[in-house]
């Protein structure tokens, strides 16, 4: 159940940070609300994760991941460019979370 709630929080987290982007600046009523709400609900949930996980595990995996997809956001919804350092620097996140989840001996599942 740990990583449900881990997953659940990386999605809220990528969802706040999208609208983030649209709140210009908390002055838009509608991204500002569902930007407060998506970090609210991403925190509560990896409060949930941290009750049994190592928190420094559950946040390598939370932020890794949460930067991966939110350039991966940001480069289709926003159009935003990455050029090929960006590319290989998201490459290493994707490893490093990967080699946490398959060799840490920290992880509990």
């Amino acid at each position: 159940m740990n990583y449900v709630f881990l997953v659940v929080a990386i999605v809220f987290e990528v969802m706040a940070t999208a609208a983030l982007k649209e709140t210009h600046g908390f002055t838009r009523p509608l991204p500002s609300v569902a930007t407060a709400i998506g970090y609210a609900l991403a925190f509560y949930f990896l409060s949930l994760a941290v009750r049994s996980m190592p928190i420094g595990i559950v946040y390598a995996i939370w932020s890794g991941a949460g930067i991966v997809l939110i350039t991966a956001i940001g480069w289709i919804w926003f159009r935003q460019a990455l050029d090929l350092p960006a590319l290989v620097g998201m490459g290493f996140i994707v490893v490093g979370v990967g080699i946490i989840n398959l060799f840490s001996k920290t992880v509990v599942h």
